[in-house]
């Protein structure tokens, strides 16, 4: 499963695994709800339930990380980005003012640094004076980062 994320997203998760399940193994949905929670995802119980009974009720950071693909597939996160950039865009014009962009990634949700603001616009061409097509904005900063190793 570490082809389908970078090595630093499997070092959070990783720290995040262990410091959860105590004995280096998911053992109940309160432990798998708390860290795929802690992680920044939205599982429904439902979900959880069929996550665990699909690895016979226990999961190790392997069984972890292929539950992971799988509900990265299912939550289609860069959709719902998406989603939320057409709802602020009543004018439907399919940009936003990079300034607006920035003020969002900077004060909204998990705040991002002005250092690492600047560091997704240098990445995703972005000029910090002009207007971001946000289509485009979230295909780029959705995309895996390739490991080049």
């Amino acid at each position: 499963m570490a082809r389908f994320f970078r090595e630093q997203d499997i070092d959070e998760f990783r720290e995040c695994f262990y410091l959860n399940a105590g004995s280096g193994v998911i053992k109940s949905l309160d432990e798998l709800s708390l860290i795929m929670r802690s992680l920044g995802m939205s599982p429904t119980i439902a979900e959880l339930k069929k996550y665990l009974k699909d690895k016979s009720g226990k999961m190790t950071f392997a069984d972890f990380l292929d539950t992971l693909h799988t509900h990265n597939q299912v939550e289609k996160v860069p959709d719902e980005i998406l989603d939320a950039f057409k709802a602020g865009d009543l004018q439907n014009k399919g940009m936003i003012p990079a300034k607006d962009l920035k003020h969002i990634l900077g004060k909204w949700g998990e705040k991002l640094s002005p250092r690492e603001v600047d560091q997704i616009f240098r990445e995703a061409n972005v000029s910090p004076n002009g207007m971001v097509k946000y289509r485009d904005f979230v295909r780029i900063v959705c995309a895996p980062a390739p490991d080049y190793y």
